[in-house]
């Protein structure tokens, strides 16, 4: 048996490695252009903010790490180069896998929590943790815009940021939106609800309202758009603590939300998850 056991484990984690690879392999990126210098590149995980200018080229978020070659292909075709900078909108690996990679020629800016978290991310590369980090927010000036990166505290995780292109009039909500969608509050990371509600109504009284929005998750978007996902997680979430409050079975609640919400329980999070995560933010 132990020989059997000495023979297989490498074949096993052989064919653990492929399928990993084999996940991402006929993953495109897909680019789509915002305004201005701005694009958004759609593929695998967060959607990637893209600005390229006279100043170099500037990222926020990339996705996962087999990615990285792809993501660089795609920059590439649209005329820039290697990031000169890459700015995380959280921690999370299908916003930051890549990185490692990037921060070998680039510069990572992002929250304090961000770093401390990929600091306790096992075998976690050097080159891929943030270089410069902040507290409540900063301001990036790059291709001739005036980029804010605003803190929201304790709503998707404890270390996210909106990233408001100014001149350019678009800003990236990282994993505060998930356009169309139940959202992803991670309450194990510092995330709450009602933090994340109040983060998101805090933005969108903040940015103009003819603003366009890259989600987190999802396809470009309006501010109408953002109203109408944070209106519908306050009312979900609404429906299912009532309901947690009442005893009724979380399997019941999932299934009014399938009913209320048609669609919203059919991307990362679907309904029953979403009735968790409000239980495990209920229970903290």
């Amino acid at each position: 048996m132990k020989l059997f056991l000495k023979l297989t484990l490498p074949l096993v984690l052989t064919a653990q490695t492929w399928a990993a690879e084999d996940r991402f392999a006929a993953v495109e990126i897909k680019p789509t252009h915002v305004s201005g210098a701005i694009h958004m590149l759609e593929g695998a995980g967060g959607n990637i903010g893209l600005s390229i200018g006279d100043d170099g080229t500037l990222i926020v978020d990339d996705q996962y790490a087999p990615l990285g070659d792809k993501i660089q292909t795609a920059i590439k075709k649209l005329g820039g180069d290697k990031p000169r900078l890459v700015l995380n909108t959280h921690f999370h690996g299908d916003h930051t896998g890549s990185n490692p990679q990037f921060g070998r020629t680039g510069t990572i800016v992002a929250h304090d929590n961000v770093r401390v978290r990929l600091l306790s991310t096992e075998n976690f590369p050097r080159s891929g943790l943030p270089l410069v980090t902040y507290d409540d927010g900063a301001t990036v000036h790059f291709n001739d815009d005036t980029i804010a990166l605003i803190h929201l505290p304790n709503g998707h995780t404890d270390g996210d940021s909106a990233v408001w292109f100014k001149n350019s009039n678009v800003v990236h909500m990282g994993d505060h939106f998930f356009n169309g969608r139940f959202p992803f509050v991670d309450v194990g990371s510092g995330g709450s609800i009602d933090g994340f509600i109040a983060n998101v109504e805090n933005v969108l009284a903040l940015v103009p309202d003819d603003i366009k929005i890259i989600p987190g998750h999802g396809a470009l978007a309006s501010k109408v758009d953002l109203r109408t996902t944070i209106d519908a997680v306050k009312a979900s979430s609404a429906t299912v603590r009532a309901g947690l409050s009442n005893g009724d079975e979380p399997a019941d609640i999932a299934a009014k939300l399938d009913q209320d919400y048609p669609g919203w329980g059919s991307g990362f999070i679907n309904a029953s998850r979403w009735v968790a995560i409000i239980q495990a933010d209920a229970n903290k």
